[in-house]
């Protein structure tokens, strides 16, 4: 036997085999208070309390009403654990350390392997439709403002978004995704087609930075990895809108309309460009404690901090920081990130979430404002996507109902 499963803990396989689930289950059920879990020795690995999963095996499976504002929809894609989100069964920290966006949102959307070998180009007809239709835009528009235009220009020039088999709805995921890219414009000082032949990560750099990466590559590592850690976070609500729109079988590009119509709210995607906006305005420590305080005097929630499903931290946030920290050591706009987090520490606020890396990504890159949330939202429609292909699969609509509180019908 295992050292590791000595003492009442078996490993997730053991666990997954005993009550008859997928890995991935065991997860949601660490999140939901139903099974306690440690890491192995080795730190890889997850142990599961053997004498839980044994009582848990003889009562059958937990369920529970959903909660104030939750809606109860089963899903194989992702599990949120303790700290970060599953895709499939699989720790995204890890992914985002080493894989590609494509490689993940192919892994997203089929659970296979080689299923990303595909080609991820825009229909150029559609990117031309997206260009010209931003031709009567104010200037200074942020990216996401311009997402929303641009999704629709490739929906009206696509003949075939009407098809919904997985087949279709892939292809049309992988021109679509591109397509947002591709029409969004360079950044101020890049040349027209600048990135234009690299991944789908290395093109969305070249519409959000004005200059090329540095050397080493460690800005752009930690730019795909936070599309990565932001593919999908379960039933986000965003993702709720894309599969309500998805259920009555509204096309791809309207399930991407629909999520990103939810995304910009402050309280969700738009959350990193307020805290882009609070970092810009430190530059050193007597900054970071005014900065704070005012948003607290004013009774402001402060953007990048807490997070309502990672109670304890958001090891999103420790991975990407992580990654920031290493590629730009010592950087003056990094010092200023840092002296938020000092702050907002020194006044027990919540625990820093994804979203304040993604801010101090912004600022340490130099890339344009609001390209956080414009990260974010081409990220996610993967995860809208997968979710969507769900929904394709399903029968019924979803229709949540209400618990009516008005006065008596007449």
């Amino acid at each position: 036997m295992d050292d590791d499963q000595v003492g009442g803990w078996i490993d997730a396989k053991a666990a997954a085999e005993r009550l008859g689930v997928k890995p991935a289950t065991l997860y949601a059920y660490v999140s939901r208070g139903v099974l306690r879990r440690r890491h192995a020795a080795d730190g890889r690995r997850s142990l599961f309390d053997a004498a839980q999963v044994e009582e848990l095996a003889r009562r059958g499976k937990p369920r529970r009403p959903p909660g104030p504002g939750e809606l109860a929809i089963e899903s194989a894609i992702t599990a949120l654990g303790a700290d970060r989100p599953y895709y499939r069964g699989r720790d995204v920290l890890a992914m985002a350390e080493s894989r590609t966006f494509e490689d993940v949102a192919a892994w997203l959307w089929t659970g296979d392997d080689t299923a990303g070998g595909e080609p991820w180009r825009p229909n150029e007809d559609g990117v031309a439709a997206a260009v010209a239709a931003q031709s009567g835009l104010p200037a200074g528009l942020l990216p996401l403002d311009r997402l929303h235009v641009i999704t629709a220009a490739l929906a009206a020039t696509d003949p075939l978004r009407h098809h919904l088999g997985p087949e279709g709805v892939i292809a049309t995921g992988r021109a679509l995704v591109s397509g947002l890219v591709e029409a969004l414009p360079p950044a101020a000082g890049r040349p027209p087609g600048a990135g234009g032949a690299g991944g789908v990560a290395e093109r969305l750099w070249s519409r959000l930075c004005p200059r090329p990466p540095g050397p080493g590559g460690g800005l752009p590592r930690a730019f795909e990895a936070a599309m990565i850690l932001l593919a999908d976070h379960e039933l986000a609500a965003s993702t709720v809108a894309a599969r309500a729109a998805a259920s009555v079988r509204a096309d791809p590009y309207a399930v991407v309309a629909s999520g990103l119509g939810v995304l910009s709210g402050p309280l969700h995607g738009g959350a990193s460009y307020g805290a882009e906006r609070l970092i810009a305005e430190v530059a050193g420590p007597a900054e970071a404690a005014r900065a704070l305080g005012e948003r607290l005097r004013g009774g402001e929630r402060v953007p990048g901090f807490g997070h309502g499903v990672y109670k304890t931290g958001d090891a999103r946030f420790t991975l990407l920081m992580g990654l920031v920290r290493a590629a730009a050591p010592g950087h003056e706009r990094l010092a200023a990130a840092d002296a938020v987090l000092a702050e907002a520490e020194r006044r027990r606020l919540p625990a820093p979430n994804v979203d304040f890396a993604l801010a101090a990504l912004g600022a340490v890159a130099g890339l344009v404002p609001g390209a956080g949330e414009a990260l974010f939202a081409v990220a996610r429609t993967a995860g809208w996507l997968a979710h969507a292909l769900e929904e394709y699969g399903g029968r019924r609509p979803l229709r949540p109902r209400a618990v009516y509180v008005g006065p008596p019908p007449a």
